[in-house]
């Protein structure tokens, strides 16, 4: 499976941004409620376009991330309409562009629009794309017991399990060599 660079990106964005939520952190911290986070997750996922990085541009980002994350729990029919109506909904008109380092990619929004409309519908896109080359079982959540971050799969066989926000995977390992082990210490007896 193979995504074009602007799908990845927005992808990445889209996975970060819900990731911020504090349903998705095991201590329940808001991980967008700073202009420093804010910073952050824009040193990660630069955007073009004017951003103004105030309260209510971080405001606007909090919203979308519920409707964003609507994405992770549905199958590709159920993304159509949340995908269609965040296009709908961001005005999205989809144009081919070209600045700084990057090559011919499409922008569906215009440069003054607000980040969040320009967040929600790369993402929107990216998900067309997933959509439309039947790769959806590639949108995953985390399968830790204790975490509900997101994540898309990308490795050739489709095997990953754990997200990458902390050490889900390895946390798991071990709590299941702990449970092998003491089912063996009481099976030896």
């Amino acid at each position: 499976m193979v995504f074009i660079r602007d799908t990845r990106d927005a992808l990445a964005a889209a996975v970060d941004l819900v990731n911020t939520l504090p349903t998705t952190d095991t201590a329940g911290v808001d991980r967008l409620d700073t202009a420093e986070d804010l910073a952050r997750y824009l040193r990660a996922h630069p955007y073009s376009g004017r951003i103004s990085h105030d309260e209510d541009e971080r405001r606007s980002l909090r919203e979308i991330r519920t409707r964003l994350r609507g994405l992770w729990f549905v199958d590709r029919d159920g993304a159509v309409p949340l995908v269609n109506d965040m296009l709908r909904d961001g005005e999205a008109l989809p144009q081919l562009v070209i600045h700084d380092e990057y090559d011919w990619h499409i922008h569906a929004t215009s440069e003054d629009a607000p980040l969040a409309t320009r967040v929600m519908v790369e993402a929107a896109m990216a998900f067309v794309d997933v959509i439309r080359s039947d790769e959806y079982d590639r949108v995953r959540v985390c399968a830790a017991d204790d975490c509900l971050s997101v994540y898309i799969d990308y490795s050739k066989n489709r095997s990953k399990r754990y997200c990458d926000t902390g050490n889900c995977g390895n946390r798991m390992n071990v709590n299941a060599y702990r449970r092998r082990r003491a089912r063996e210490g009481l099976t030896s007896s």
